[in-house]
């Protein structure tokens, strides 16, 4: 018998046979702006927990760990339960959302190298960006090489899927990680990579292909949402 552990804006958790095992079933609601805008995408569920499959699969084979198990049915994935960090290890390789507000660039300015950024991940205080002063000192998040950890694996993971994305024909514009503590205290790469965590961009044209046409009302988002799906199971 299954329990519901926890309900976010894109996901459900629940308990399985095993204390350290957990459901997750994704869902078709979408928020965006801090949930000021709520909806629906058609089969978002399915193509979230699908792709998310599909790269934890690929980074697992590249030697980034995982709380990936397996895809029991086409919206759930099973997991390894972790202790979440309250932190979103953010990447950009191109200057998109908020970074063209904090640094005036344009939209689409391609970075010299890729960048990374930590926010707060509290929904109260609007997920605010954080320094290494802030994670260490004030906050008391993580160690300082658990952070310095937490920044190469980043690397590491943007390295792979750039190049898969690349042989797919998009773009990896910026993404968002979370990771957690398993049982051994070794530091994994938990929740989902899926077009509501990554901007991604068609290398032909640079057409949005992410939440990013939700967000701001671009439409044809389903369709987006499965032409990255389909490009990623040709790919896999």
């Amino acid at each position: 018998m299954t329990e519901k552990l926890y309900e976010g804006k894109a996901k459900i958790l629940y308990t399985s046979d095993d204390p350290h095992i957990v459901l997750a079933q994704f869902k078709d609601d979408a928020t965006a702006f801090n949930a000021q805008k709520q909806g629906t995408i058609a089969d978002k569920g399915t193509v979230n927990a699908t792709v998310s499959a599909h790269l934890f699969t690929l980074l697992e084979k590249s030697g980034i760990s995982t709380h990936f198990i397996d895809q029991p049915a086409a919206t759930q994935l099973r997991l390894q339960k972790l202790r979440m960090i309250p932190l979103e290890v953010v990447v950009r390789n191109v200057v998109a959302g908020s970074l063209v507000k904090r640094t005036g660039l344009s939209n689409g300015t391609v970075l010299a190298e890729p960048i990374v950024e930590f926010y707060y991940k509290d929904d109260a205080l609007g997920d605010p960006l954080l320094n290494d002063s802030h994670i260490l000192s004030v906050l008391e998040l993580v160690s300082a090489s658990q952070l310095s950890e937490l920044r190469a694996s980043a690397l590491e993971v943007n390295g792979i899927l750039s190049q898969f994305y690349v042989d797919c024909g998009i773009r990896l514009i910026d993404f968002k990680l979370e990771y957690g503590f398993a049982p051994d205290g070794s530091i994994v790469l938990g929740d989902e990579l899926s077009p509501d965590n990554c901007r991604l961009w068609t290398l032909s044209d640079n057409r949005v292909l992410d939440k990013d046409r939700f967000r701001f009302d671009m439409g044809e988002v389903a369709s987006a949402y499965q032409e990255v799906l389909r490009r990623v199971l040709a790919h896999s």
